[in-house]
């Protein structure tokens, strides 16, 4: 009776196993691609960690790490390559006062909103997080741009994405919505439209470094004929700052512009319809179908667009190599310059001063805007 009770235990063990096996099957297979592809995400993680809190310099045909804690963030932050990172803080004058006075007037407002509404701890706490950012790189603003003062990397970088992503959003959408019409080729408008993004963004810079050239390129007859022969905008921290922007904008466009097209393409016709037989306007369909219809997904683009605009380096490297001075380096290209001049630890530095500020602004639009959005779902 023990022997075969035994057997029938040992076998049912088995048959568990078994069991196991099949309904985790799915899983077991995955696992190996899973292990490895952490092992290259966490390994560099961990890497870079250690880099930022340390000093790396060459010695004896080798390299030493010092451990000097966070001293790399202070130096960025409030030390010597403040005006690197921050820019030139200058003291506010009254109208800053008041303009920074308004806007946290405005942020302490829609915090009081979410207390009498919709409390809950950990809702607070990341509107606290998101609302200190904010103020901070206001007043840092403020402190530059209306006091005279000299914008650093992060400013530079926070002008990328809010004007760059607003305006490439404006753009596709327009574009989206005219080639939604039924107007002649408009095939081969689509394919037109899209046909940037298909072009490397190293291709994209020199391209408009050649177009830009007041000197010798293709627009150097008509701003001859405009008097601008004299005029160079490489030397002006705003224009060329805007020539990235330019730049940026015409690759990036096509991307908004073929997923709201799609977007604007799959919205109810029954409604659509229905609207114009009782006489609505162009403006009322937009205001009242589409745009409710394609906000969701105007909303996840427009996030999936702010991740990799942080992310800016091609255009200012090649276009201005950051010039003039740093007036169009990014975060990132900050930290490959400081990398590149074997300052590991500096760049290190950067690299996760840009991943905290990218990460509260990608998970602020999505907590805020996207998940706003889907109440038209």
């Amino acid at each position: 009776m023990s022997a075969s009770a035994a057997n029938a235990a040992a076998a049912s063990v088995r048959e568990t196993r078994g069991e196991w096996m099949d309904r985790n099957s799915g899983r077991i297979m995955v696992l190996p691609a899973v292990i490895i592809l952490l092992a290259f995400a966490i390994f560099p993680l961990i890497i870079s960690t250690y880099l930022s809190l340390s000093r790396f310099a060459l010695a004896g045909g080798s390299f030493k790490l010092t451990f000097i804690g966070l001293y790399n963030f202070r130096r960025l932050l409030v030390g010597a390559q403040q005006y690197h990172f921050l820019g030139t803080l200058k003291p506010l004058d009254t109208a800053g006062w008041i303009a920074f006075a308004v806007f946290l007037a405005l942020v302490l407002y829609w915090l009081f909103r979410f207390v009498v509404r919709e409390f809950s701890v950990f809702g607070l706490l990341g509107r606290l997080i998101s609302a200190s950012l904010a103020c901070g790189v206001v007043l840092a603003a403020l402190a530059t741009t209306v006091t005279g003062g000299y914008e650093g990397t992060l400013l530079t970088t926070c002008f990328y994405v809010l004007f760059g992503v607003t305006l490439q959003f404006a753009l596709g959408l327009g574009l989206a919505l005219l080639c939604a019409q039924p107007i002649r080729a408009r095939n081969w408008f689509r394919v037109v439209f899209f046909v940037p993004l298909m072009v490397t963004p190293v291709g994209v810079a020199y391209m408009f470094r050649m177009l830009a050239d007041m000197q010798k390129g293709p627009f150097a007859p008509l701003s001859h004929a405009l008097g601008f022969s004299e005029w160079s905008w490489a030397t002006q921290a705003w224009s060329a700052r805007l020539m990235v922007l330019i730049g940026d904008t015409w690759q990036w466009t096509p991307f908004m512009f073929i997923v709201l097209l799609a977007a604007v393409e799959n919205q109810p016709r029954e409604q659509l319809e229905a609207a114009r037989m009782d006489g609505a306007g162009a403006w009322q369909i937009f205001r009242d179908i589409t745009w409710p219809s394609i906000a969701p997904i105007g909303a996840t683009v427009v996030l999936i667009r702010l991740i990799e605009a942080f992310k800016i380096i091609d255009m200012p490297n090649v276009l201005t190599a950051g010039g003039p001075g740093l007036a169009t380096e990014s975060l990132t290209l900050h930290s490959f310059i400081a990398w590149r001049t074997q300052d590991l630890g500096g760049s290190a530095a950067v690299g996760y001063l840009l991943l905290f500020v990218s990460t509260i602004c990608c998970v602020s639009f999505f907590n805020y805007v996207v998940r706003w959005t889907r109440r038209y779902q």
